[in-house]
């Protein structure tokens, strides 16, 4: 995974900041990493810093004016020959017969029909940050940086490039024109371009008021997991209209599931297995496994595993499910799991993180009421249930309502069922 940790943008407000790029970039590079680790999804083995890597980036420059596809202005900046590469826009398809030979553009960012020869390295301003190199004074473009990292780590070619739909045209495109120009060689075989999401049928933007930050929803008192499902639940090829409701939805979910796995966990069954609920558990591991291979298609993946959820707790309150069964059950949700990270509980440190941030940063009063009230630990929870149910035997109504009430107040929520009482966190 690439850092972007200078461009246009990054040198623009660190200016404005009064701050260097050094000092500007950090804290954002782990409030992203940090977001990373709440939202369970794994860290790449290389984290690529573009200030580490100029060396790569000024090695490339070279092997890009050896082969006549670089030049170098009259102010010492270096820039891609586009008529070098005839084979510029086979990534989004786009006509470009028309661009005007020698016509540049200097900007990282800049207008999606605009097909022009684009700077490579930029020779420095008065008080931009700046490296002095074989091919002058100055530092990378933003395009230069991502080829320069992977080539690095992945080789001339690899198998999968990843990036936001928006990416395709130019930066992709003049990814593939940079690395393909010196290697003679596709740059990467398969792209895999996300779609943007919107927010209740929106662009999510400032100026529209529904722009969240991942600590924004967690201060409003969702959990990092129903977060993760709601995003993941959607195939990347497809929009995903980021909602409450959907929030709501994917918080339902995963209290199914992970009450599911622990009434399986505890509950006291006959060894063996039976013929039915293990063809059963066989479906949907087959469905699991095709609708992932079927380019991702993670919407279609979580149905077989709610259809298991379903005939397996029918099952079990006919006391027809056998340890074998469980076993059985237990190991496909564990294989769906190892791709969603949502059954298994890592709720409490994030939220916890985001309190503490709200804290230091006097944000308090955007936090959710329920999350400042003094919680209570999973074994204070079982106390006071355990407490409840002799209340309840004792015919203590007053009691067990009590302690209901208590719980409630604290944010636990109990059901009484056939097999016990279960609870779960708001």
């Amino acid at each position: 995974m690439n850092i972007t940790d200078v461009d246009d943008k990054i040198i623009r407000n660190a200016a404005a900041a009064g701050v260097s790029i050094g000092e500007y970039t950090p804290k954002f590079e782990q409030a992203f990493l940090d977001d990373l680790d709440s939202l369970q999804i794994e860290r790449p083995e290389i984290l690529a810093r573009a200030t580490e890597h100029i060396a790569k980036m000024v090695e490339l420059v070279e092997r890009l004016a050896a082969v006549g596809a670089a030049y170098r202005t009259e102010d010492g900046s270096w820039y891609f020959r586009l008529a070098a590469f005839p084979e510029y826009g086979k990534l989004s398809k786009k006509d470009l017969e028309g661009i005007a030979d020698g016509a540049r553009v200097d900007v990282d960012e800049y207008e999606k029909d605009s097909a022009r020869d684009f700077a490579l390295w930029k020779a420095s301003k008065p008080g931009e940050t700046c490296w002095e190199t074989a091919i002058g004074r100055g530092r990378p473009g933003w395009h230069l940086e991502c080829s320069a990292m992977a080539m690095e780590y992945l080789g001339e070619s690899f198998d999968l490039h990843a990036g936001g739909e928006d990416l395709m045209f130019p930066h992709h495109e003049n990814e593939i024109a940079q690395s393909e120009s010196v290697t003679q060689k596709p740059l990467a075989r398969h792209w895999m371009h996300v779609r943007f999401l919107l927010v209740d049928g929106r662009k999510m933007s400032k100026s529209e008021n529904n722009f969240y930050t991942l600590r924004d929803l967690l201060l409003k008192g969702y959990k990092a997991s129903a977060i993760r499902l709601a995003l993941i639940s959607v195939p990347y090829r497809h929009q995903l209209n980021f909602t409450f409701e959907g929030l709501t939805e994917a918080t339902n979910a995963i209290h199914r599931l992970r009450t599911f796995v622990a009434r399986l966990a505890k509950a006291d069954l006959a060894a063996g297995s039976t013929e039915a609920l293990q063809a059963v558990a066989d479906k949907a591991e087959a469905g699991y496994f095709a609708a992932l291979g079927n380019d991702l298609n993670t919407a279609e993946a979580r149905a077989p595993i709610f259809d298991l959820v379903r005939t397996v707790n029918s099952a079990l309150d006919s006391g027809a499910v056998l340890a074998g069964d469980r076993d059985r059950a237990l190991a496909v949700l564990a294989k769906f799991d190892a791709v969603f990270a949502v059954i298994a509980d890592h709720d409490a440190e994030p939220t916890k993180a985001a309190l503490a941030w709200a804290e230091e940063q006097g944000l308090l009063e955007k936090v959710a009421p329920e999350l400042l009230v003094e919680g209570l630990t999973d074994q204070q929870v079982d106390a006071l249930i355990a407490e409840r149910n002799l209340a309840r035997k004792q015919r203590n109504f007053k009691r067990s309502d009590e302690i209901r009430d208590e719980l409630a107040a604290k944010g636990i929520v109990i059901e009484d069922a056939k097999d016990g009482v279960r609870w779960k966190r708001k």
